[in-house]
């Protein structure tokens, strides 16, 4: 009102203070603060962040069912210059019943966008005028940086919430419907995804001594040779189908290329486990291959479930990935697993409480 009633200058000094340059569009400076990313460090949102985040989603749930309809996240990404997001975060991120993403989705979408693209996250939340709305000098302050990766494995603990595990295994083993099964799909509900609606990447909540923490899977291309991005990662899941007797060797093949020496955790998932197992045409056994490389046995699973697919390979995972120094001895003690999930289902269930408990005070 005051831009409207009062002089130009005013309207000017309201415009410049949101963003905007002589021409009226969002300046560089504002959409794009620096932010310095030391070597071997990720990004991270911070509790500002998610609090901001939950009022935006809050404010665009209209009819208050935790999920955003299309019209609703329409709404939502009006103010942006185009529509950031594609069909393909709903096979990224937790959606319900209808396909409509949930609130932990939402903000697991976000977290996900500022650990792979940090400066587009900044864009993003300069869109939604993070800075003015919480009175901050700019969205880099949403941000935390976290400490380079060879200090925690030095110091043999890490403030990171946001794991990165590369699923890795011969095209066709089922690492696409592992990705889906975090996200509570069973092969049935798999089966509806277009092929061009799919994502090479996956992201959900796992709580592991009843920590929070975030696991972003990503669904590693078939290769000979695979890029240090593709082996850039916390831990990694070797994938291998039990129905075909040459997915094995695959797996051993990239582990000793690229994973026997270095510090990067492995586990070796046999997936499809519902249908008849081959004999992997490979001199050992899966299961003394793990003995020997000092890993834990090899997981079965399968995602061809009446309900939702079993969540344990993903604690493992995000355990592997807090604690990459634990000694292997550790990963074979089934007490240390049974600490780890119990946990889980104890803040599973706690957490589900305590967010219908926050929904009934909205």
């Amino acid at each position: 009102p005051m831009a409207c009633t009062g002089r130009h200058e005013t309207t000017w000094t309201v415009l410049r203070r949101f963003g905007y340059d002589d021409d009226l569009e969002l300046t560089p400076e504002y959409l794009f603060p620096l932010l310095k990313i030391p070597c071997d460090c990720t990004t991270e949102l911070n509790h500002h962040a998610y609090l901001f985040l939950q009022s935006i989603f809050d404010k665009h749930d209209l009819d208050r069912d935790c999920a955003l309809s299309p019209e609703e996240l329409k709404d939502l990404f009006k103010v942006f210059p185009y529509m950031p997001w594609g069909p393909d975060v709903n096979n990224t991120v937790c959606t319900n019943d209808r396909g409509w993403i949930t609130f932990q989705g939402f903000l697991s979408q976000w977290t996900l966008t500022t650990y792979l693209d940090v400066q587009r996250c900044l864009e993003y939340l300069g869109y939604l005028g993070f800075s003015i709305l919480t009175e901050q000098e700019s969205q880099a302050t949403a941000i935390t940086v976290t400490r380079d990766k060879k200090i925690d494995l030095q110091k043999r603990q890490t403030q990171r919430n946001v794991f990165r595990c590369n699923m890795i295994g011969v095209k066709g083993c089922g690492k696409s419907g592992i990705l889906q099964a975090f996200l509570g799909r069973n092969l049935m509900r798999q089966k509806q995804i277009r092929e061009d609606h799919k994502s090479f990447y996956a992201i959900n909540m796992v709580y592991v001594y009843g920590q929070e923490k975030y696991l972003l899977l990503h669904h590693v291309t078939e290769s000979e040779c695979l890029s240090p991005a593709d082996t850039m990662c916390d831990v990694v899941c070797l994938v291998y189908d039990i129905s075909n007797p040459k997915s094995f060797e695959y797996c051993t093949r990239i582990f000793k290329q690229h994973f026997m020496d270095s510090r990067t955790p492995c586990l070796i998932v046999a997936a499809k486990s519902d249908l008849h197992g081959e004999k992997q045409e490979y001199h050992v056994s899966p299961a003394e291959f793990c003995k020997k490389h000092k890993m834990p046995p090899p997981q079965v699973f399968t995602c061809n479930t009446a309900d939702a697919p079993s969540k344990d390979i993903f604690v493992k995972l995000t355990t592997m990935a807090m604690y990459p120094h634990m000694v292997q001895a550790d990963l074979k003690n089934s007490t240390f697993w049974l600490r780890a999930s119990f946990g889980a289902t104890i803040f599973a269930v706690l957490g589900f409480a305590m967010y219908k408990a926050l929904l009934k005070q909205r």
